[in-house]
């Protein structure tokens, strides 16, 4: 293939409801949209980055920057052959991988539709249906908590996840566990403790959770090691993996038992296939965590979330538990209850509505050479 043109979106979607976390409160969602241009083909691709730096060092005018003065130029109008290139091509600028995913996501999407194959069979996946659990946010309000559960549960999501912090965390996992013995469980703490609260930790291991993830700080492998020795419940690394390279040693160091694999986090989908692999040879079971994606992005975790060892459902749930109006032709959704079904069609499956696009814009840069 050979991209002509690319096309930058910056766009701000609200948020149906306000989602808080350890890092703070979300009311809204800014982020880049990225398409390439192949003669009739457009691939499509999402920036995850936030607008502020709190997940990683990363945000939306960061990634602007990098793509537009770096990433952009250096694709335009070169024969690529296959999106496994890119990342060799950009080995070289440190980091920025949420700013390479973009693109790459949108070379990965583009180069399927010309071969016209889906994103998932392309990349060696093999279910035709994925299952989804569901994030919450902080909620101050236990019986309100206890209620929208209720109803998630009804839904058929078939994993929960809560966001905690010091000072919300044992109280309402225990008034989980009493209303909902059984349901797959897990917490999600966004690196908000460290080794002094170990005993707090250690008492989470009476509630039976799939894993608590990421409880130590973002950039750490060795205390989560020191941790896991100490607590029953699974760790699972989130920010501390952002590469193939991270997995291996936090798995040979013992720092976690699960991974999640954020496509954006790790720089592209050619990285988060690699890291897949060698979680698999070496029993270490991963799923896939979300950022509050438009329904592109939603798209490539579907894509990626086909493969054989994503075992454990990922944070991919339908358009409607955010948007109000997604950004896709088509909004994501059950086709089952707490299940998606793959896309066949070339590409990721999913078309783009620019009227909604347009509801949303911010800014818009066209790049041709």
């Amino acid at each position: 293939m050979n991209i002509k043109r690319i096309d930058m979106y910056r766009l701000k979607m609200p948020l149906k409801d306000v989602f808080e976390t350890s890092m703070g409160v979300e009311t809204h969602r800014e982020f880049i949209l990225l398409s390439a241009y192949d003669g009739d083909e457009i691939g499509f691709g999402e920036c995850v980055a936030m607008d502020i730096p709190v997940y990683s060092e990363e945000t939306v005018d960061t990634c602007w920057h990098m793509l537009e003065q770096y990433m952009i130029p250096a694709v335009l109008n070169r024969d690529i052959n296959h999106p496994d290139e890119f990342h060799e091509q950009f080995r070289w600028i440190r980091g920025n991988k949420m700013a390479k995913a973009t693109l790459e996501g949108a070379i990965w999407d583009l180069y399927c539709k010309i071969k016209d194959v889906s994103l998932a069979k392309e990349l060696g996946g093999v279910k035709k249906e994925i299952l989804s659990g569901i994030s919450m946010g902080i909620e101050k309000n236990i019986d309100k908590l206890l209620h929208d559960i209720e109803g998630y549960v009804a839904a058929g999501y078939k994993r929960l996840k809560l966001k905690i912090k010091p000072g919300y965390d044992i109280e309402p996992i225990r008034a989980i566990r009493e209303r909902f013995p059984t349901v797959p469980l897990m917490a999600d703490a966004n690196s908000a403790y460290t080794l002094d609260d170990i005993d707090l930790l250690k008492e989470m291991d009476q509630f039976n959770l799939m894993m608590i993830e990421q409880p130590l700080p973002y950039d750490d492998i060795i205390d989560h090691a020191t941790l896991q020795r100490e607590i029953n419940t699974p760790i699972c690394l989130d920010e501390s993996i952002k590469s193939t390279d991270d997995a291996r040693k936090a798995i040979e160091l013992g720092s976690c038992k699960i991974i999640n694999i954020k496509v954006g986090r790790v720089g592209g989908l050619s990285e988060s296939k690699r890291l897949h692999d060698i979680c698999e040879e070496r029993g270490i079971p991963v799923w896939c965590g979300g950022m509050q994606e438009s329904g592109i992005g939603r798209a490539h975790n579907i894509a990626i979330s086909s493969l054989s060892n994503f075992t454990i459902p990922g944070d991919t749930s339908p358009s409607s538990r955010y948007w109000i109006k997604d950004i896709t032709t088509e909004e994501v959704e059950f086709h089952d209850p707490g299940k998606i079904a793959v896309p066949d069609k070339p590409g990721i499956g999913y078309g783009l509505c620019q009227d909604t696009v347009s509801d949303y814009l911010i800014r818009r840069e066209v790049y041709v050479k």
